[in-house]
């Protein structure tokens, strides 16, 4: 790898923080300069013990003011509920900044935020860039290098499968399961609120086609618990007590479609598919184990899916956080070297990739 190390802060430590602050403590190629946390209790605490690692000589802190004045190449940022006025006063700080949620590309609902991290980006003479699993990685640059294996692409379907039966996830309640259907459907829940953010990489996919988005689409299909399901939250969240039970006849699973238009037909279609279990569910959907499956229909007709590697017990972990932070912090480089200004993939391009080797 080339000599230089990239000072970077970690700005939150949840389920993708954390991950992302095991692989800065560990990797040759970046040095940790901050922590910024949100919990009262880790404050004080070395990163690598949140990290759930060894020590890394760097204390984590509640202190904004503190982490705006640090000097650092990059903020790796990483809350669930990104704050542009945030990312806008780091970027004017000086530091470069990629996170894992908020603006990913310039659409009509993101477009005022984008123009003010552009505007930010300009002052500090930085950049800025937002990627993830989905969106980010699986919903649009995956689907843009399938299809560079085409001759024709009629449509681009990208589908995600979370089973909760085998992936443990704080977020069951937020997302409306164990509602009633039509309570579920009658009120405002994660996913369904979600086509705004899942737009961004569809209209990505669509500029890299070469074509523009006339209109969106969303579709939603509940089945129901044929029996009460009892949960329990991720070991690795911040509230790893949180459990609970399904009560069976509420919300199950949940299939939502979102469909993007161009010229009167269904480009760019996403596949939201979200399940308690496929035994457990009525109708039964037959979803399978956690996967990203992209399918370019055209000529000729090509799938690519991404999941898990089996263990030796034939069993399929999902590393659906893992996969969310490093997405992005392998573009950290990249960014770092960029003209000032927003980066979406189309603008970045296939990067290097410094440390993964570890090799110092």
């Amino acid at each position: 790898m080339g000599e230089r190390r990239y000072r970077v802060i970690q700005w939150a430590t949840g389920s993708v923080g954390k991950a992302a602050l095991r692989h800065f403590v560990q990797s040759p190629a970046y040095e940790l300069v901050g922590v910024l946390v949100y919990d009262p209790d880790k404050v004080g605490r070395d990163a690598g013990d949140i990290a759930g690692g060894g020590p890394s000589g760097v204390v984590a802190t509640d202190d904004v003011e503190a982490i705006v004045a640090m000097d650092a190449d990059c903020v790796f940022y990483t809350p669930i509920w990104p704050d542009t006025d945030v990312v806008c006063r780091l970027l004017r700080s000086g530091k470069n900044v990629v996170a894992t949620a908020g603006v990913y590309y310039p659409t009509d609902v993101t477009a005022a935020d984008a123009e003010r991290i552009e505007q930010a980006c300009a002052e500090g003479g930085v950049s800025y860039h937002a990627g993830g699993i989905h969106p980010g990685f699986a919903g649009d640059l995956l689907p843009l290098i399938t299809s560079r294996l085409v001759s024709r692409v009629d449509q681009v379907q990208v589908s995600e499968v979370v089973n909760f039966s085998d992936y443990p996830s704080k977020y069951i309640q937020l997302m409306g399961f164990g509602l009633e259907p039509e309570v579920l459907c009658s009120q405002p829940s994660l996913l369904g609120s979600s086509l705004p953010y899942f737009a961004q990489s569809m209209a990505m996919v669509a500029r890299g086609l070469g074509e523009s988005i006339d209109d969106m689409t969303s579709e939603v299909e509940i089945a129901v618990a044929t029996t009460d399901i009892a949960y329990a939250g991720t070991p690795d969240s911040d509230v790893p007590d949180l459990r609970g039970v399904i009560p069976a006849g509420t919300v199950g699973a949940q299939h939502h479609t979102w469909t993007a238009w161009c010229s009167g037909r269904p480009l760019v279609q996403f596949h939201a598919l979200y399940t308690m279990g496929d035994d457990v569910i009525e109708p039964r959907w037959a979803w399978g184990t956690n996967k990203y499956r992209v399918v370019i229909k055209g000529d000729p007709a090509t799938e690519i899916t991404l999941q898990g590697e089996p263990d030796e017990n034939g069993d399929i972990a999902h590393p659906g956080y893992t996969w969310t932070a490093m997405s992005a912090v392998n573009v950290i480089p990249a960014v770092c070297a960029a003209p000032p200004g927003l980066k979406t993939h189309l603008e970045l391009g296939v990067q290097l990739l410094p440390g993964l080797t570890r090799h110092g």
